[in-house]
């Protein structure tokens, strides 16, 4: 597996090995002995998917208590996936990071606990599937505001996202909670 270091300590592209011929291809998503040697020994509780149509933008969320660490991929479409660094006492903290993942290139987002998450669909439709090291937990649940100027992060937009209503009311960052 490749490891491609983001502008955000600890937020990882990862490029797994994929062995592919005229049937199709076949990859290792998730193998904790190698992820262990990238410094990675984490332990998932939660697998999820969704299905979101062209210009939905689900984030920025993460949550006050139970924070889930989440290796993100896209299985059919493509999304511009981002993080946003909230631990304070880290060097990147209000620092976003942002990648393109794709049933195409095959890549993996290491988001780690202590940053807020979010994706922009690219495509038609996206089939994104994350693992999580921490249960969903509504009650800690918060949204950042996907648009705040202060983070500055550039989605690749053709005009108003899709947003549910909790994200359209999301925190600015100056007011979030953020992590120790």
């Amino acid at each position: 597996m490749q490891v491609i270091p983001t502008a955000v300590k600890d937020a990882l592209i990862l490029e797994p090995k994929v062995f592919g011929d005229a049937r199709g291809f076949f990859m290792e998503s998730w193998n904790r002995r190698s992820f262990a040697a990238l410094g990675l020994d984490v332990d998932f509780v939660q697998d999820n998917h969704s299905r979101s149509q062209q210009g939905v933008l689900r984030g920025l969320h993460y949550q006050v208590r139970q924070p889930q660490g989440k290796l993100v991929r896209v299985v059919s479409g493509a999304v511009f996936d981002v993080a946003v660094d909230l631990r304070k006492t880290s060097p990147t903290f209000g620092r976003w990071a942002g990648v393109v993942l794709s049933a195409e290139n095959q890549r993996m987002f290491w988001v780690p606990s202590g940053f807020a998450h979010g994706f922009l669909t690219l495509t038609e439709s996206a089939d994104f599937l994350y693992k999580a090291t921490d249960y969903y937990a509504p009650e800690h649940e918060r949204a950042l505001l996907w648009n705040d100027p202060t983070l500055g992060i550039d989605w690749p937009l053709s005009g108003t996202p899709l947003l549910a209503a909790k994200d359209a009311a999301g925190t600015l960052f100056q007011d979030a909670e953020a992590y120790p």
